[in-house]
């Protein structure tokens, strides 16, 4: 017998060679009908492995991050075996599961793939889903590995296999296909139900433009016909409230070849936005008791060397700017990090001027790849609300919480209700990724977890996602469409204080190393307001929107009562305009509607009689007559629902 240990700490026995298939129909018949992927002692297996030890096992339903990855990766498995039948000249590579779904790459030859062969591919994918043939994973030698695709004149196969060591070989069958393949599959093709081509690109092998170009074919799957309809809907309700659309309707930002790609500009709306948010965050981080400083949008490359940054991005940076002086080099700053531990060194600290923490509204620059950009997600210079505290170790937990805090105002504030914290670690298999000894790196990961848990935040932590010199606690925010975006950050680090050799006097005498916090709760300004329109579907929330009010006079009679209104508005602080254009008023409304400004309001003659205004709420339609007074009450009323007190 063995020992299986469940999530829930169960230990159960079971007979040796029981599969976890056994294991879940021991739990419950109508569970086992779910699971379709399993992972034993943190090794991803099939639902139909033997077990033979003792050990912890983990049942995958659809609804679970690692059984959608089974689910799509078995899925570009058939995909593939689709397309292989209308096209059997074509050479396979690789099919990963993504995010959403799958992707197979193909070498197609002189063949093509359109859009306008999605219905058959979907069609042969569902015939051959129908037949319910079982996932079969069996070893191979690296030699009948070899001369499957030696046959099969494949060199991209030939290539994976000569870099998989011989022992180690498995391929896949199901139905008359067989693919190279390391495992993490669903019991059968029955279970796939649903599937949908979503795209075709271009994309070279392995990722290097040097070598040949295939053709990628994206797709997704379900295990019901429902999920792909409300999947297709979400995105559409996405195309709806991509932030680039409603940049361009909103007249917030645009982009210009002329100027460069990945370098928004931002239009009078947007910069009027952006200010407000600076603003509010400037507010709420004077109260904590940051100062301001400013530094250079380049530096010294010496300053980057030292810092590590040059080592670990200078692939991803631009390059360096050179002066008329000989070996005198400069970089468009990537980061603000080591311009902010020089302001710091401007003059000696003893632990009572501890902490100082320094914020910046900082604009970097990076080199992303042109296929790489995105909107204001993926850009080439981007502004970050940085800011670095310098405290003693003893300062570190106090500060970190207090940053926590912060940030949780700051998502709060802006209707960001659905969030999950990730404490970010080093990958300890790749110890070269990252700078400083073993021990530090263990302090300041061990310092962050206290901190986050201490603080009741509901975390996970993921290996191999620290930055280079240190941890961090990553907020993941989930929006109106349920997609997660990485927005907030928190990160501490031992290594740059030693390697700027950043120093205070203790209450010894004797001289030691601060520790450095990095926060930005925003993250960056562009990426924060991509996801924030996306979010709200340009619907800001009051307190921030640019245009609260627009003013329509149904006449050039009530121009004068309209500008009465208007400067009333002002001097109570809400941002207003007059629509001033001989257009009727409903087509006003409907433009005022399209800009998404939150209040509408009509006057006419019975307003300006009464010294009122007809009140239309965007979204909603008229919501009643109010004094100015009234009305600048409710406006002030409905903002604080949301603007939380720091």
């Amino acid at each position: 017998m063995i020992k299986i240990t469940l999530p829930d700490g169960t230990i159960k026995e079971f007979a040796i060679n029981s599969t976890p298939m056994d294991v879940a129909k021991n739990i419950s018949e109508g569970f086992a009908r779910n699971v379709i992927s399993a992972n034993f002692n943190g090794t991803t297996i099939e639902t139909s492995t033997p077990l033979t030890t003792d050990g912890s096992l983990i049942l995958y339903t659809f609804n679970d991050t690692d059984g959608k990855k089974a689910f799509w990766h078995s899925s570009a498995h058939v995909l593939a075996e689709a397309i292989l039948s209308m096209h059997p000249n074509a050479k396979l590579t690789i099919g990963p599961a993504i995010d959403n779904g799958f992707y197979y790459d193909v070498d197609l030859g002189e063949d093509i793939i359109s859009d306008k062969d999605f219905p058959a591919i979907e069609k042969k994918f569902i015939e051959i889903a129908r037949g319910k043939h079982e996932f079969s994973i069996r070893p191979v030698s690296k030699a009948d590995a070899l001369a499957l695709y030696k046959g099969e004149e494949n060199p991209y196969k030939l290539e994976l296999i000569e870099n998989l060591t011989d022992g180690e070989i498995t391929f896949c069958d199901h139905s008359n296909f067989t693919d190279l393949c390391r495992g993490g599959h669903i019991p059968n093709t029955g279970i796939i139900k649903a599937i949908k081509v979503m795209s075709v690109a271009g994309a070279y092998w392995r990722g290097d433009e040097k070598n040949n170009q295939l053709t990628r074919v994206y797709g997704i799957s379900f295990p019901k016909q429902k999920l792909l309809t409300e999947y297709l809907e979400l995105l559409e309700e996405a195309k709806k409230r991509d932030h680039r659309k409603l940049g361009k309707e909103l007249e917030l930002f645009t982009f210009s070849q002329k100027v460069g790609a990945g370098l928004p500009l931002w239009l009078p709306k947007g910069a009027a936005l952006r200010n407000r948010l600076q603003d509010f965050l400037k507010v709420a981080q004077k109260k904590a008791g940051y100062e301001e400083v400013m530094t250079p949008h380049i530096g010294s490359k010496e300053l980057y060397v030292t810092s590590g940054h040059y080592e670990k991005y200078g692939e991803d940076s631009f390059q360096t700017i050179k002066t008329p002086k000989m070996d005198e080099e400069f970089l468009l700053k990537p980061m603000n990090c080591p311009h902010h531990c020089e302001v710091y060194n401007f003059k000696p600290y003893s632990y009572k001027d501890l902490p100082k923490r320094f914020a910046e509204f900082g604009t970097v620059y990076r080199y992303e790849q042109s296929g790489e950009l995105h909107g204001l997600t993926r850009v080439r210079g981007f502004t970050q609300d940085d800011a670095h505290i310098f405290c003693t170790p003893e300062q570190l937990d106090q500060e970190f919480k207090e940053v926590i805090d912060l940030v949780l105002y700051v998502f709060g504030s802006l209707g960001f209700e659905d969030f999950t914290a990730q404490v970010s670690v080093r990958d300890k298999s790749n110890p070269d990724k990252y700078i400083g000894d073993v021990e530090t790196w263990e302090i300041a990961e061990n310092a962050i977890i206290s901190a986050a848990t201490d603080k009741g935040l509901s975390f996970v932590i993921e290996e191999g996602e620290a930055a280079f010199y240190g941890p961090k606690l990553d907020f993941m925010v989930k929006d109106a469409l349920g997609r997660s975006w990485q927005l907030g950050t928190i990160q501490v680090d031992y290594n740059l204080p030693k390697r700027f050799d950043l120093t205070y006097k203790g209450a010894d005498n004797q001289l030691h190393r601060p520790v450095m916090i990095h926060r930005a709760p925003f993250g960056s300004m562009e990426r924060f307001i991509a996801v924030l329109l996306e979010h709200t579907g340009g619907n800001f929330p009051l307190w921030l929107t640019p245009d609260q009010v627009i003013l329509l006079p149904i006449s050039d009679k009530y121009q004068k009562y309209s500008e009465k209104v208007l400067e009333s508005l002002e001097n109570s602080e809400i941002r207003a305009l007059v629509d001033n254009r001989s257009e009727k008023t409903g087509r006003k409304i409907r433009d005022a509607e399209v800009g998404k400004i939150p209040f509408m309001l009509i006057v006419g003659e019975k307003e300006a009689l009464d010294g009122t205004v007809s009140v239309r709420k965007h979204g909603e339609g008229d919501i009643g007559t109010f004094t100015i007074e009234e009305f600048i009450s409710l406006i002030k009323t409905e903002e604080s629902k949301i603007l939380k007190e720091f």
